[in-house]
């Protein structure tokens, strides 16, 4: 079965939207990214209207809608996995939601570090063995990542680099690596659940210690 799927990522610098063809083979019609780690809410909408257009697909016609679910910083996952869930909710499409270090790990052979800017002098990472996660994600600083057997590294090159290791692609979720992490397309699809790994930086009044 054939499948036009609208995949979206904002869980790195990079937002991302893609028109998929999903059948035998996966196959990208077109994408729009634009790396800007703080206008997440402002790229992502103008990304997906001129994926369709570059594609010559109608909203009308997206039979599924998949989203990179992180892990990553509250805010830019948030406009991400809203927007998916509103696109879900007014088209009546299924909206699958998806590891984003998946989308970058899938690519990659032998064993493989995948690492992503967690800010605070952190990373996002996960370890892949031929494009299977094994390990992760989690969030801690560089040095505390273990590279045992680990042969390259992908994803953020700045962060990638830390590791002295042969760096390779991809470097943000590509709409092909979204699609390509979905496990089945016939299953009923889980709820959204970001993977913020740790909780965000705003805090409620009462654990501010503040009163109304």
């Amino acid at each position: 079965m054939t499948r036009l799927v609208l995949a979206i990522d904002t869980a790195t610098a990079a937002v991302t939207a893609g028109i998929v063809r999903v059948g035998d083979r996966i196959d990208v019609l077109a994408e729009r990214v634009t790396e800007n780690p703080r206008a997440h809410a402002e790229c992502l909408t103008p990304n997906v209207l001129a994926a369709l257009d570059d594609s010559s697909v109608s909203m009308q016609q997206l039979e599924a809608v998949v989203v990179g679910c992180g892990p990553g910083p509250f805010t830019g996952l948030r406009v991400g996995m809203a927007t998916a869930a509103a696109y879900g909710h007014a088209l009546d499409i299924p909206v699958r939601g998806v590891c984003s270090l998946d989308a970058i790990g899938g690519a990659t052979s032998g064993l493989s570090l995948v690492v992503t800017d967690a800010r605070r002098r952190e990373v996002y990472w996960a370890r892949y063995l031929d494009g299977v996660r094994v390990d992760g994600p989690a969030v801690s600083a560089a040095t505390d990542v273990a590279i045992d057997g680990v042969t390259s590294v992908a994803g953020s090159p700045e962060h990638a680099a830390l590791f002295g290791l042969p760096v390779v692609g991809p470097v943000y979720p590509s709409g092909a690596g979204l699609v390509a992490a979905v496990q089945d397309w016939d299953a009923e699809p889980h709820p959204l659940v970001p993977l913020y790994l740790r909780r965000p930086d705003a805090k409620p009044l009462a654990e501010r210690g503040g009163s109304r």
